[in-house]
């Protein structure tokens, strides 16, 4: 019967007879005091009839009922906004945030509530996420007035005069939406995420970060020279960060200026000189440049750094290859393809096997066979657990760096053979 009530109810206020709706909500809540939606369909309509203090108090009925109803917490907010109570507008609409943080509508009602208190930095960040998340969602219109929003209240004159050299902060706080479109250019959504970019970039042409993620994207799809003039935009806007140096870095390597590419990879060192990417970025660059003794030095300090970076094999690896140093070049693969495995990425992992499996055929069989027999003694001691053999392995190319595989496999059986005498 409650049900009943309530989907009457429903049906009434989608047909804007708020009476009768409120009406059958009466009848709901009197059968069942207990339940939160038929409070908040209520308020709903008490709003629309314009009984604003009544839909205040079903508001507050149903969130004491559901603390967590992120939808409550919105519409007490536009009633408290009605209300010219922002303070409380403000309190709600962040619960509302807090509790779906992908609600476009709820930033977009944040921004008109900061705009009103003269919070106009605040505003336009929030008008911007609005406008993002209403672009995720494909609702062209709702972004398109958000961006009308963000251009009322950007200071234009001042912004054409000085566009390039401003000091101001960067306006945003869509990091996260950033990161969404990144992966979404990771997994092959490239054109989709220029063209979200685009948008934020339309909606504030000062955005460095916005910039910095749209080169990235540019380096994805192989578009090196607009990358660069991204990140050149990144850095005249004073977003000084390493990501930007790191990857403009890699960029100019692919057009060939590799000393432009190792005077920004250095850059990105000074300023964290314990990111390993950064490390095998120029590793990366030598290896272009045949340096590969260099390359191999950088590889292993991104080693040192993470030794649970399979990339950093995998390259040393390369770099071993072209030196002809072949047993050392398996040795990376296989690290490499035994992290691919841990990770379950299993296309790199197959690309990795690959290469192992074309220079392997390369090793005299002789030394293959020597190879093989000491891997099988060094497992049977260790019990068939490889890892641990690994372990003790990687404990002596720690202390007696570039000696042959196998020269590490007999070293190891030996130091196991004398701790059990």
């Amino acid at each position: 019967m409650t049900s009943e009530f309530y989907n009457r109810g429903l049906e009434k206020a989608k047909q804007k007879d708020y009476p009768g709706a409120i009406e059958d909500f009466n009848q709901a809540i009197q059968l069942d005091p207990y339940l939160s939606a038929a409070y908040l369909e209520r308020g709903l309509a008490y709003y629309k009839s314009d009984a604003i203090l009544q839909a205040v108090s079903d508001y507050t009925e149903a969130i004491k009922l559901d603390w967590e109803n992120a939808k409550a917490y919105y519409c007490r907010a536009l009633a408290r906004l009605t209300l010219k109570n922002l303070p409380g507008c403000l309190e709600d609409v962040e619960k509302a945030i807090q509790f779906n943080l992908h609600d476009a509508a709820a930033y977009n009602l944040r921004g008109i509530v900061q705009r009103k208190q003269g919070n106009i930095q605040n505003a336009i960040a929030n008008f911007k996420k609005a406008a993002a998340l209403y672009l995720a969602q494909k609702d062209k219109e709702n972004a398109r007035l958000c961006l009308e929003k963000i251009e009322q209240l950007q200071p234009k004159a001042e912004a054409k005069a000085n566009p390039v050299n401003s000091k101001a902060a960067p306006i945003i706080s869509t990091k996260n939406y950033f990161t969404q479109l990144l992966e979404k250019a990771e997994k092959g959504d490239t054109k989709e995420a220029i063209t979200d970019l685009n948008w934020i970039l339309k909606a504030d042409f000062q955005d460095a970060q916005a910039y910095c993620c749209r080169g990235v994207v540019y380096c994805k799809m192989g578009n090196y020279r607009d990358a660069i003039a991204d990140f050149n935009q990144a850095l005249q806007l004073n977003f000084e960060d390493a990501i930007v140096y790191r990857n403009r870095g890699k960029a100019r390597s692919q057009i060939g200026d590799y000393q432009g590419a190792l005077a920004d990879i250095n850059q990105a060192l000074k300023m964290q000189p314990q990111d390993n990417l950064v490390y095998v970025a120029r590793g990366n660059i030598y290896q272009a440049m045949g340096n590969y003794l260099a390359a191999i030095q950088d590889y292993s300090q991104a080693i040192q750094i993470n030794p649970e970076h399979p990339l950093a094999y995998y390259n040393r690896g390369i770099a071993h290859t072209c030196l002809e140093e072949m047993s050392n070049a398996v040795g990376d693969y296989q690290q490499a393809a035994s992290i691919y495995c841990e990770q379950e990425d299993w296309e790199n992992y197959q690309q990795v096997l690959n290469s192992l499996q074309k220079i392997q055929s390369s090793i005299p069989e002789t030394n293959k066979a020597t190879h093989n027999l000491l891997r099988q003694r060094l497992l049977r001691m260790v019990g068939g657990h490889w890892e641990i053999a690994q372990r003790l392995i990687k404990q002596k190319q720690d202390f007696y760096p570039g000696m042959s595989e196998e020269w590490y496999l007999q070293t190891v059986i030996d130091d196991l053979e004398r701790d059990r005498r």
